[in-house]
């Protein structure tokens, strides 16, 4: 599920759909619904034609917060910067 496995392709992972809800966030924050939104826009031009639910997307939200990669900022959601141990 966090990972691909025999019945989650790659692209449907959990790690691989917070990959690329950290891109969609890139430079700029954006509220949930507007993530989401352009998930769905970034997924079709990259030829990711596999359907991701909006539960889905909302589990790697879940993901990304729990490593510490993303935070709210009252409601936008905010990509935090890694920072080298």
């Amino acid at each position: 599920m966090i990972t691909p496995t025999k019945g989650i392709a790659p692209q449907r992972s959990l790690l691989a759909v917070g990959a690329q809800v950290l891109s969609v966030l890139e430079g700029q924050p954006l509220s949930v619904s507007q993530t989401w939104s352009r998930l769905r826009r970034w997924r079709a031009s990259n030829g990711h034609l596999s359907p991701v639910p909006f539960w889905w997307y909302v589990l790697s939200l879940d993901v990304l917060f729990s490593l510490g990669l993303v935070e709210f900022d009252g409601e936008l959601l905010v990509r935090r910067n890694a920072r080298a141990a």
